[in-house]
């Protein structure tokens, strides 16, 4: 994945990717779901990597977004135990410069950084959540604000991603991507420059990407 800058950096998603969140936002999903009477199947197949708000909209439109949003982080917050850290994320961060990595997540800043202290993991100086833009993935808009708050160019950014409208969000703006299959098969995310299975098998490649050795065993 070559680059035409001195300085590469990598965006990474949080939830799937960072966060091992699949199971606890299925549970906490099916439970707003039973709420209202929808079919929990579709509605979780609306969710991957897009903000609550817009779910909603989709699955329910009948329903207030922003009140049905504070629902969510009120059955979100009685399973606090239900979003740990993927362990490998540590050994990837610790490599990392402090300037040379970020979140977009569609989530909530607060509810990723406290996961990410949970999980001894540093928290990044450039966190963009779902309210801080005004269209979510697979829109770029997130993607783009981090390249801009980093200084660096989209060119110049890998994102890691697990979702397909994430994919789709950091294609759209310009970037190369890295999707991990912790949440979808690798046949959904064939629209990422590289596929693998996990943060371990994606720290080689990325810590070349940024220029650092990758960590001896």
């Amino acid at each position: 994945m070559p680059s035409s800058s001195s300085r590469r950096v990598v965006l990474f998603d949080a939830d799937g990717v960072l966060v091992d969140s699949h199971h606890g936002y299925r549970s906490v999903w099916d439970r707003w779901s039973a709420l209202h009477g929808l079919d929990p199947v579709a509605v979780l197949a609306a969710t991957p990597a897009r903000r609550p708000v817009d779910t909603i909209a989709e699955v329910a439109p009948h329903l207030d977004p922003d009140e049905e949003h504070a629902r969510l982080v009120e059955l979100v917050a009685a399973l606090p135990d239900a979003f740990p850290v993927f362990p490998d994320a540590a050994p990837l961060l610790s490599r990392l410069p402090a300037d040379g990595w970020a979140v977009v997540t569609s989530g909530d800043a607060a509810s990723v950084r406290a996961r990410l202290t949970a999980g001894a993991l540093p928290v990044p100086a450039v966190l963009v959540d779902g309210r801080s833009v005004a269209r979510g993935k697979p829109d770029p808009e997130g993607y783009l604000l981090a390249a801009s708050l980093l200084r660096v160019a989209p060119v110049d950014c890998v994102v890691v991603e697990d979702a397909p409208a994430g994919v789709e969000a950091a294609r759209s703006a310009g970037m190369r991507v890295l999707a991990l299959t912790t949440s979808h098969p690798a046949a959904d995310l064939r629209a990422a420059d590289v596929v693998v299975g996990s943060l371990t098998e994606a720290q080689p490649l990325l810590l070349r990407w940024v220029g650092r050795t990758a960590a001896r065993a």
